[in-house]
């Protein structure tokens, strides 16, 4: 009945907060390359390149190793090696980094280390290229050039429950009633 009307600004993107969509976790390890435009979580580990367009957090059980990060923001509470390109960095007490680290806004907790150069920018172009949805298979390469499949009988291959433990199946002749 009687509210106050809030001097806060609503600016509904200023609130977004970036939200994790995959998690690697711990006990898992991955190697290869890691792209796209959600969060991702890592406890386990990991080997390879990665560029998100999103959050990456790396836990307190996490270990990466990339030769460069590319993220839009990066939480580091478990080990990384390997140099960071990212808008914002956090590293908390228990995170352990070992790169040189380019961003514009950087943030640490008491006990966290780092052992490399923080170089501040105004603005950070992550240079990142949007991922491609679907990609040409490889053909396999085979020793054998690929043999046509035989003709199969419709008949033959069908099983029902009831069949498929019978055994082979006979044809019976319908007789009818009037003979």
């Amino acid at each position: 009945m009687f509210r106050r009307k809030s001097t806060l600004p609503q600016n509904n993107a200023a609130l977004q907060l970036p939200r994790i969509t995959s998690v690697v976790a711990d006990g898992v390890s991955l190697r290869g390359k890691l792209s796209g435009e959600g969060g991702v979580r890592i406890e386990g580990a990991f080997d390879g390149d990665i560029e998100l367009g999103g959050l990456l957090v790396i836990g307190p059980t996490g270990r990466v190793s990339c030769p460069q990060l590319k993220a839009r923001h990066v939480i580091v509470a478990g080990a990384l090696r390997g140099d960071i390109l990212a808008e914002r960095v956090e590293i908390r007490a228990s995170g352990r980094v070992w790169g040189n680290v380019v961003t514009a806004s950087m943030a640490t907790e008491d006990g966290a280390f780092l052992r490399g150069q923080i170089q501040m920018e105004e603005k950070i172009e992550l240079g990142i290229q949007p991922r491609v949805e679907a990609e040409e298979p490889i053909p396999e390469a085979s020793a054998e050039p690929a043999q046509p499949a035989a003709p199969v009988e419709p008949a033959a291959q069908i099983a029902t429950k009831d069949t498929a433990l019978a055994g082979p199946q006979k044809k019976f002749k319908r007789k009818s009633k009037g003979n």
